[in-house]
C-alpha cells in the first residue's frame, strides 16, 4: 500500500472546523469530534497509566556531583518516543531530589523500552545527562530536559532537548544510532546568522516526519529539513544537516513566528510545540501544548494555567501558513494523576508520538510527575476528550 493511502487511514474523523478555524458542524454538548485532517482521538488504555513513575532505587554515579545520585527519585515526565528493534523506546525526563521547586532540580534523560507500548522496562542509568563535556556550560547544573526524538531513514536518531544551566534554556541537538550512546552537538541555533541567536532562550522543537511504510521518519520539506519550535509562540527553522538550524526571521531580522496564543482559548498563554510533526497529503499536522492564561483572557471552560493539547494544519508548500487549527483541545487533564503532582494546575504535556503495529501511541507528561500513554486506532473512530459543559465559576488561582 502506498504511504499516502496508509496515512489517510490514520487520519479519519469527523469535521469540526473549517479552513479558517470556525466550527463547521453542530455538535451535542460535550462531544468533541475531530476534523478529517487531525490525528485521533487518542484513548487512554484502561488501567495502565501512568506507565512510568519515579524509582528512588535507581542510582548512578553523576560526573557533575562526583557522587552516587538517585537520578529519577522525584519525578519522571515529558517523554519523547521512537521505534527501535520492534520496540517502542521512550526517552523521558527524570529529576533527582537535589532541591524543591519546578526547574530547581537536576534533570537527566532516561530510556524505557516496551514491546506492547504500555509495559515499560527502564534502563538503570540515564542516557543523556550533564557531564564533563563540551556542553558543560549549557547543561550544568539544571541538566537535560524535555526530549523530542525522531529517526532518519538511515536509522540515526535525532534528539532536540533543552539544555538548562539555570540562566538560559537552549534548544540543543544530540544524535545516536542505538538510543543509549549519544553525541551532543550543542545549541541548535549557535551558528545561525553569525551566532546572533547562540544565547537565545529557546526550547520545544518538533521536526517534520512522514510515514514510510510502517516507519515514521524525518523528511525534507521543500528540499530542507524543517522543524517547528518555541513556547510563547511557534516559529519555523530549517536545516541541511539536522544539527545546525536557522530560525525564520522577518525583514527586520526579528523572529517571525507563525502561531501565537489566542485570547479566550485553551492556548491563551502559551503555544508550545509537542512531538514530531507529521507530513500528510493534506499538509503538515503539528500537535502542540497550549497553556490557559491566568486571569482575564483565559478560556473559562478550563482551569487557569492548565496545559492541554491542540493540533494545527500547516500548508506543506508554505510551512508557516496555517490552514486549520482546533478551537478546543483534543486532549486535556482528566485523570487524577494528570491533575495532581508537581504541577498542580493540571498537565498533559505531549512530546512523544510513534506509529507501531498499525496504531498511533502518544506519550505525555502528567502534572510534571509521571508519564502516560494514549492510543489512536485508525480502525476505531473516536472523538477528542469531551468539552466541559459550562464555564468554570471558580476564581483563578494565584500565580506561584
Amino acid at each position: 500500500m502506498k504511504t499516502v493511502c496508509k496515512l489517510m487511514l490514520c487520519l479519519t474523523g469527523l469535521l469540526l472546523v473549517d479552513g479558517c478555524g470556525r466550527r463547521a458542524m453542530a455538535r451535542t454538548e460535550g462531544e468533541n469530534p475531530l476534523p478529517e485532517w487531525a490525528l485521533g482521538g487518542f484513548v487512554r488504555p484502561a488501567g495502565v497509566n501512568p506507565v512510568i513513575s519515579p524509582d528512588p532505587a535507581m542510582r548512578f554515579f553523576c560526573p557533575m556531583r562526583q557522587d552516587s545520585v538517585g537520578w529519577c527519585e522525584s519525578d519522571t515526565f515529558n517523554p519523547g518516543a521512537v521505534v527501535h528493534d520492534d520496540r517502542i523506546c521512550v526517552l523521558f525526563r527524570a529529576e533527582d531530589n537535589s532541591a524543591t521547586g519546578i526547574g530547581k532540580r537536576t534533570s537527566r534523560i532516561g530510556l524505557a523500552e516496551s514491546r506492547d507500548g504500555v509495559t515499560m522496562e527502564l534502563r538503570d542509568e540515564p542516557v543523556l545527562f550533564p557531564a564533563e563535556d563540551a556542553m558543560k556550560a549549557c547543561d550544568w547544573p539544571g541538566g537535560c530536559e524535555d526530549p523530542r526524538v525522531a529517526e532518519t531513514e538511515d536509522g540515526t536518531y535525532v534528539m532536540l532537548y533543552t539544555s538548562w544551566n539555570r540562566k538560559i534554556p537552549r534548544l540543543s541537538v544530540a544524535t545516536s544510532r542505538d538510543l543509549v550512546h549519544w553525541t551532543k552537538h550543542g545549541p541548535a541555533f549557535a551558528k545561525a546568522y553569525g551566532g546572533r541567536f547562540a544565547d537565545l532562550k529557546s526550547k520545544s522543537a518538533s521536526i517534520v516526519t512522514r510515514l514510510v511504510g510502517d516507519r515514521l521518519v524525518i523528511t525534507r520539506v521543500g528540499g530542507r529539513y524543517l522543524m517547528y519550535w518555541g513556547e510563547r509562540m511557534i516559529n519555523v527553522a530549517t536545516s541541511d544537516n539536522l544539527i545546525d538550524w536557522t530560525p525564520e526571521v522577518d525583514r527586520n531580522g526579528n523572529l517571525k513566528g507563525c502561531v501565537f496564543p489566542r485570547e479566550g482559548y485553551f492556548d491563551s498563554a502559551l503555544t508550545e510545540c509537542g512531538p514530531p510533526a507529521v507530513l500528510t497529503d493534506r499538509g503538515i499536522v503539528l500537535l502542540y501544548n497550549g497553556q490557559n492564561r491566568l486571569g482575564e483572557g483565559r478560556d473559562r471552560r478550563y482551569p487557569a494555567r492548565t496545559y492541554s493539547a491542540g493540533q494545527i494544519l500547516f500548508d506543506a508548500e508554505d510551512p508557516g501558513r496555517v490552514l486549520a487549527r482546533l478551537d478546543v483541545p483534543f486532549f486535556r487533564p482528566v485523570d487524577s494523576f494528570e491533575r495532581s503532582g508537581q504541577y498542580k494546575d493540571g498537565t498533559v504535556f505531549i512530546e512523544g508520538l510513534v506509529y507501531f503495529h498499525g496504531k498511533w501511541y502518544l506519550y505525555y507528561g502528567c502534572a510534571d510527575s509521571r508519564v502516560g500513554v494514549a492510543v489512536y486506532d485508525p480502525a476505531v473512530r473516536a472523538p477528542g476528550d469531551p468539552i466541559p459543559d459550562a464555564p468554570l465559576d471558580a476564581a483563578p488561582q494565584a500565580e506561584r
